[in-house]
């Protein structure tokens, strides 16, 4: 499947990209936005970069600021090609409107993630105590459609994982894998990795969760969010018998032929069908960074339906993303520039939420261990893929924009884990028993 962009005539103002106004109509049109909001815009934002290791110039200047002759590293540069435009997005709709400021090409920068990472570490910091009372004023509610409801769950899969199966393919590892890696050791900085690299270290993560679920010969697995397949090819070279579950059609179809492909058939079954309606009982659970497409409102039941599928002494194997619970609070219900383009309805738990929630459905934590940077350098080899595919990506029939949209995702989330922002966890849960009980 390919993207199928409208034939409307793209706009253009100087020195930003062209925009198709059908495919991104926010991108194209600049937001309504007081003269007075704008103003407090700039001066937050002068402010912050006077504050923090951050440059910032004009498109002009860019070229003649100077960098240091110390031997120190040059402090991350955003260069502004219409300040204009980036002050009042980030004036009418904040961090959303700084998104779709580098969508509409109004700004760049010289390090990308340098610049992100520096805005996430201090992103407490960026605006003044007695102004963070009036966020609620400034930010913009999530939309009642994004809900996670069981129809709402498969249009928004359907908007990330059904873009292009071509499209993951070009910057993932040969299995497909869409979720952190594990390196032994760590990358050395700017170094690329080969995709049997990349590869090994997928499945050292895949074989650490199945370890965990206790997946050998003979185990009742059931995987809640398949991907492109890859866990339950080798949860079944193990011996497991493995029933996966899907809500992505272009998934679904890929899934199984890659399981047909490799002799697994036999072993392993692909469903389109929500986690909530699953039945049966299970030797090991595992589902891989599908929480975050959860949405809160539906922890309780995911919990309740991990609880529900596992048989005695059985055992679950989760890896999940994480934030600080108070931002995990300040975003929840806010309409942000990841949840409007890349992951609608989903929110990043906190480890405390996971804690509550597991323990009200019945669950016990007995095994937790994050992977925070390993998830950094996994995004990294991912966006430097990404962007060595430009003309591949574009065949496939994604604009410009859509082109910017995923550099500034993809840099976006790196930049979370390099600041301790995001962290990624592996966790192993059992049915908690009461006193008395064995």
């Amino acid at each position: 499947m390919t993207l199928s962009l409208p034939t409307t005539p793209p706009t253009t103002r100087a020195g930003v990209v062209d925009v198709d106004p059908e495919r991104w109509p926010d991108v194209a049109r600049l937001p309504r936005a007081s003269s007075a909001r704008t103003a407090v815009a700039r001066r937050l934002v002068e402010r912050a970069f006077a504050r923090l290791p951050l440059r910032m110039a004009s498109a002009a200047d860019a070229p003649r600021v100077p960098r240091p002759q110390d031997g120190t590293e040059a402090e991350p540069t955003l260069t502004l090609h219409d300040p204009d435009a980036f002050h009042r997005r980030i004036g009418a709709d904040g961090l959303l409107g700084f998104g779709e400021s580098y969508m509409a090409g109004e700004w760049d920068a010289d390090d990308l993630v340098g610049v992100l990472t520096v805005l996430a570490r201090h992103v407490d910091d960026l605006v003044p105590a007695p102004l963070r009372r009036l966020r609620g004023a400034w930010v913009r509610r999530r939309p009642a459609a994004d809900r996670n409801t069981p129809e709402g769950a498969r249009r928004n899969i359907h908007r990330h994982y059904d873009l292009s199966n071509e499209l993951f393919a070009l910057f993932l590892d040969p299995g497909l894998t869409y979720s952190a890696a594990v390196f032994d050791p760590l990358p050395r900085a700017g170094f690329p990795l080969g995709d049997g690299e990349l590869a090994t270290a997928q499945h050292r993560k895949i074989d650490r969760l199945l370890d965990l679920a206790g997946a050998g010969q003979g185990t009742e697995l059931l995987e809640i969010g398949t991907g492109w397949g890859e866990l339950a090819i080798r949860a079944a070279a193990r011996g497991a018998r493995v029933r996966t579950l899907t809500l992505s059609e272009e998934q679904l179809g890929l899934a199984r032929r890659r399981i047909a492909d490799a002799g697994a058939a036999d072993r392993v079954s692909v469903e389109l069908l929500d986690y909530r309606a699953a039945r049966g009982r299970y030797d090991a659970v595992v589902s891989v960074e599908m929480i975050e497409a959860v949405g809160a409102e539906y922890w309780s039941d995911y919990f309740t339906a991990l609880r529900r599928l596992l048989a005695p002494g059985g055992r679950v194997a989760l890896q999940a993303i994480t934030m600080p619970h108070e931002r995990m609070l300040a975003t929840a219900r806010t309409h942000t520039w990841i949840s409007k383009y890349v992951f609608p309805g989903g929110l990043i738990p906190s480890p405390e939420a996971i804690t509550r929630e597991s323990a009200m459905a019945g669950l016990r934590i007995t095994h937790d261990i994050g992977y925070g940077d390993h998830y950094a350098e996994t995004l990294r080899q991912w966006r430097e893929r990404f962007l060595r595919q430009e003309a591949a990506v574009s065949a496939l029939g994604f604009d410009h924009v859509f082109r910017r949209m995923w550099e500034f995702y993809l840099a976006y989330s790196e930049a979370g884990f390099r600041s301790g922002y995001l962290d990624v966890r592996q966790l192993g849960l059992t049915a908690a028993t009461t006193e008395g009980t064995p």
